[in-house]
């Protein structure tokens, strides 16, 4: 019986109807067919884009060197279909040995190339893709800058720093430099926190939210009046990761601070601030948590009576 359905399924996906393969692809994963991996790098080179764009997604996880290069080759697809599918499957590659066949796409002169290989291999934390991501920094697309700037955070090389300071404060793209302020989170020196600093007066609010996320990762504690001025910042995202972040570097001087926020008309903002307090532990902010124990939201009563217990130990 076995044998014929795996007849079938061969016939299906050489079938004149684009959609019969389509199916047929996406049963493989499933099927008895020994050659299923095989049988899916042959869809790659389906005549119809969106089977092959199907073909390259249920490919994932299958890390082969002939699978990783046929999926490379797609890449350069017509199809969008078909690149995307391509890209997405590389991107969930889990070994390093395969690095040395994207490095040489980096610097790639289309973009989309050079995109889904800065993104294959930012957590492969491939070393040689040091300097090609490097190089990219100046890129005019600000897609490629941004994967880029994203690779090299994974990478941690401290050369890189000064370049991705460069970009934090002044990339034209937000996104970019809202890239660049999260990839500096891996450096704890006055010089970045400098940097990180001054991406609190971004004029994009995402940017400023990274900013104050990050700091509170770097924790170097001369951050700490910066973030205490972030936590009047018209948008309430800002707010909460700032207050985060002073939990987390115990800033005794922000209390007063983040009491104040315990009134705030958001309730995600009144949470996080008594979190930080309970991080805090000092006792000046127990009056404060005592009146939010009974605050109207009950996430924030619970965190509250933590903090208060935090400030009792």
């Amino acid at each position: 019986m076995s044998g014929v359905i795996s007849g079938g399924l061969r016939a299906r996906l050489q079938d004149l109807d684009p959609e019969v393969r389509r199916i047929a692809v996406l049963e493989l994963n499933t099927s008895d067919e020994d050659d299923f991996v095989e049988l899916l790098v042959a869809a790659l080179e389906d005549a119809d884009g969106t089977v092959r764009g199907d073909a390259a997604r249920q490919l994932e996880g299958f890390d082969d060197e002939d699978v990783v290069t046929a999926l490379i080759a797609r890449l350069r697809d017509t199809h969008p279909d078909a690149r995307e599918g391509a890209a997405e499957t590389l991107a969930e590659l889990k070994d390093a040995a395969y690095g040395p066949l994207l490095v040489p796409l980096i610097q790639d002169a289309e973009p989309f190339v050079s995109i889904s290989a800065l993104r294959a291999l930012r957590e492969l934390k491939v070393a040689a893709a040091f300097t090609p991501a490097l190089a990219c920094l100046v890129h005019t697309d600000p897609a490629v800058r941004r994967e880029a700037v994203t690779t090299l955070g994974y990478l941690k090389n401290p050369t890189a720093l000064k370049d991705l300071m460069q970009l934090a404060m002044g990339d034209p793209d937000e996104t970019t430099r809202k890239a660049a302020v999260s990839a500096l989170g891996f450096a704890t020196d006055d010089t970045v926190v400098s940097a990180l600093t001054r991406a609190l007066s971004d004029p994009s609010w995402q940017v400023r939210e990274e900013a104050a996320s990050t700091l509170g990762k770097v924790k170097n504690s001369s951050s700490v009046p910066a973030l205490i001025g972030a936590c009047a910042d018209e948008y309430w995202q800002v707010r909460i990761k700032a207050a985060g972040s002073l939990g987390k570097l115990k800033a005794r001087e922000a209390v007063p601070t983040l009491c104040d926020s315990l009134g705030h008309q958001m309730s995600n903002l009144r949470k996080q601030a008594a979190m930080a307090l309970g991080e805090i532990a000092d006792r000046a902010a127990v009056p404060h948590l005592e009146r939010a124990a009974e605050d109207p939201d009950p996430d924030v009563r619970k965190v509250s009576r933590w903090a208060l217990l935090q400030c009792a130990a």
